[in-house]
């Protein structure tokens, strides 16, 4: 498991980019990956999600938001999508735990133009969502200050569930086409110099840009 993972994102974002996330927790590097345990619960069927495509530079990703397991977290993000607040935005940072294990990070880095209010934390624990390969989820520093920034997980990264001890993180919808695309931004090229502390060389250069953020009927 990927036990080091949740302090790697634990970050706050600033005002705008291109100034990069600041991050909460101390530089360490997260062990290799063990091969995960089956998911304990399904996953909602995919006709009963709200799809959006996310266009970006590097191709298509239409994902599935999951309003009923997690509608708090779920309406924020489509928030964004229909006050088009991610058009434009992009793909910032990419964490490359393992070989085939990690998450690509977007959206408005708390440009305020952009930035909605922060939401309620909604636990996985409360969800019954996990981060598996390709969910969805909440960027943030610390429970109930998520807003405007997701990322999408690549491989099993379960360990940023919830637990008894830790809040974990709000997933909320999982990628229904496009993980090639995912993974192709996973290895897209990083800055040495960009980012902070633990984020150091985390941050795509080029920033990978969504070009539209649309529902999909």
């Amino acid at each position: 498991m990927i036990a080091a993972l949740a302090l790697l994102l634990a970050a706050q974002t600033v005002p705008a980019a291109p100034a990069e996330t600041r991050p909460q927790a101390p530089a360490s590097v997260a062990p290799a990956p063990q091969l995960p345990a089956p998911s304990p619960a399904p996953a909602t069927d995919a006709a009963a999600l709200t799809r959006v495509r996310l266009s970006t530079a590097a191709g298509d990703i239409l994902v599935g938001v999951d309003t009923r397991a997690a509608p708090v977290t779920a309406g924020n993000f489509l928030r964004y999508v229909d006050q088009h607040k991610l058009d434009g935005v992009g793909f910032y940072r990419a964490v490359k735990v393992a070989d085939g294990y990690g998450l690509a990070q977007f959206g408005t880095r708390n440009d305020p133009k952009r930035t909605l209010p922060p939401i309620k934390h909604e636990p996985t624990t409360l969800t019954k969502l996990s981060h598996r390969d390709g969910t969805l989820s909440m960027a943030m520093a610390k429970p109930d200050t998520a807003a405007g920034d997701f990322f999408i997980t690549v491989g099993d990264l379960s360990s940023m569930d919830a637990t008894a001890d830790s809040p974990g993180f709000a997933a909320f919808g999982r990628v229904l086409e496009g993980m090639d695309v995912v993974r192709r931004i996973l290895a897209a090229p990083t800055s040495p110099t960009l980012g902070e502390g633990v984020m150091k060389g985390q941050m795509l250069a080029p920033v990978i840009t969504i070009t539209a953020a649309r529902r999909v009927d």
